[in-house]
């Protein structure tokens, strides 16, 4: 196995599972839509970031780390999960979350926040809309170490060389899954937010030369950024595992008309997806996430990007106690 001589810790003990969306499909007309259940990772409440801490958490406590320091939005499921990552372990865990919206944080929130004091952050730092947060992070460290601590700090959504190889693994085990089901994916769509789940996919995929296409839905930024992004945590990636490594840009689709105003702004199409799929399907999605990129799945099922003959992979990669915070977009 290619990573296997890089340290990883282990929190989720099976293959997540593939599910086929029957009713979904049939409301839609095709293609065949199947989901990639990482909503159902281990660690609280699942979701893809658990995929990147197995490694990052390892690496953490390769270099002696006794707290773990992350930032996100205040609804973030890569701090839950690595709060959560952190109590398995025995560390200390320090969030630094950005208020998108000036005033909108109530420490009494539900959804994520609440989990965030339920599991039992350390330290919670909120600051302003366009903070540096990596700068914050550091600053927090810093003190921490100036008291003898150890902290390790993880980049935003986990998204460094090391969180990339999360989903590495992630595309060998569709792969190793697929086979043993007779199933031939042709596509595979997914959500872009700090890059490095598409990174990673795009990664496996490509040294396990599967000729699936990968398309992901922007749910933060424009192509051309997101692009970047992408290529950026790939190159870096690869430098960290020593393999070559070329991006198959043929392979590769990226959509950005679904982000609607911005990160985490809710939109309609997104409302009617999440109500949709949990009808229809009883499967919770997110107001972040998965519920703008399941509308633009099925978007571009009615614009025709996807024959009626195909299987399309849905990759879920979780978010759902979002919903909890937001139960008013869905009355």
């Amino acid at each position: 196995m290619l990573l296997a001589h890089i340290p990883r810790r282990t929190y989720t003990s099976v293959k997540t599972p593939i599910e086929k969306l029957e009713h979904l499909t049939k409301e839609l007309n095709g293609p065949n839509i199947y989901v990639k259940r990482d909503d159902l990772l281990g660690l609280t409440a699942g979701g893809n970031k658990t995929r990147k801490l197995e490694f990052l958490v390892a690496d953490a406590l390769r270099h002696g780390a006794d707290t773990l320091i992350t930032c996100g939005a205040l609804q973030s499921n890569h701090c839950r999960l690595t709060l959560a990552a952190a109590v398995k372990e025995g560390l200390n865990c320090q969030l630094v979350l950005e208020e998108k919206i000036p005033g909108t944080y109530n420490k009494q929130a539900n959804g994520n926040n609440f989990l965030y004091q339920l599991l039992g952050a350390e330290k919670i730092k909120v600051v302003p809309q366009g903070s540096n947060v990596l700068e914050e992070m550091n600053r927090l460290a810093v003190k921490l170490r100036d008291q003898g601590r150890k902290p390790y700090v993880i980049p935003l959504g986990g998204s460094n060389e090391i969180g990339t190889l999360g989903y590495v693994t992630c595309a060998q085990e569709i792969v190793d899954q697929t086979f043993d089901l007779g199933l031939k994916m042709d596509h595979i769509v997914t959500a872009i937010g700090s890059g490095s789940t598409f990174a990673g996919l795009a990664l496996g995929f490509g040294l396990h030369y599967s000729d699936v296409t990968l398309s992901g839905i922007s749910i933060m930024g424009d192509n051309d950024i997101q692009e970047s992004v992408v290529k950026q945590h790939i190159d870096n990636a690869t430098d960290y595992l020593q393999v070559p490594f070329n991006i198959p840009t043929d392979r590769l689709k990226f959509f950005d008309d679904y982000v609607g105003e911005g990160y985490a702004i809710p939109t309609e199409e997104m409302v009617e997806a999440v109500k949709l799929v949990a009808r229809l399907e009883g499967l919770l999605l997110d107001p972040v996430y998965t519920g703008k990129v399941m509308a633009g799945l099925i978007d571009l099922i009615h614009q025709g990007v996807f024959k009626q003959d195909e299987n399309v992979l849905f990759v879920h990669t979780g978010g759902s106690p979002a919903l909890y915070a937001n139960t008013n977009l869905f009355f």
